[in-house]
């Protein structure tokens, strides 16, 4: 079942009075389920932002070309899969991606 229709389903019970606390703190963990995996993944794409900004230029530079820059200060565990990511899906506001057969990215 989808986060949202947990989360309506939640709502409607608690709007009617509905008082089984068993049950509500049942959708509420179902809810959150998967809340601290995402924070800690946040956590390690913050934990490098600075550096894979700071890696990019005016002129385009494929994934590859920017981890093998970077891959030396990255912490621990950042994978090319991470930083690709990270390049193609955050901080959109200062990447900007050049769509071919390979992308490119470069800084806005």
């Amino acid at each position: 079942m989808k986060k949202s229709t947990l989360e309506t389903i939640r709502t409607a019970l608690i709007n009617i009075g509905y008082e089984n606390t068993e049950v509500l703190d049942e959708l509420t963990k179902e809810i959150n389920r998967g809340a601290d995996a995402k924070a800690k993944n946040l956590e390690v794409y913050e934990s490098f932002h600075d550096i894979l900004v700071g890696a990019l230029s005016n002129s385009p530079a494929t994934c590859g070309e920017i981890y093998e820059a970077i891959e030396k200060e990255l912490p621990d565990g950042v994978t090319k899969g991470k930083v690709q990511y990270a390049l193609t899906h955050l901080w959109q506001d200062e990447i900007v991606k050049i769509e071919g057969k390979p992308n490119t990215y470069r800084k806005a």
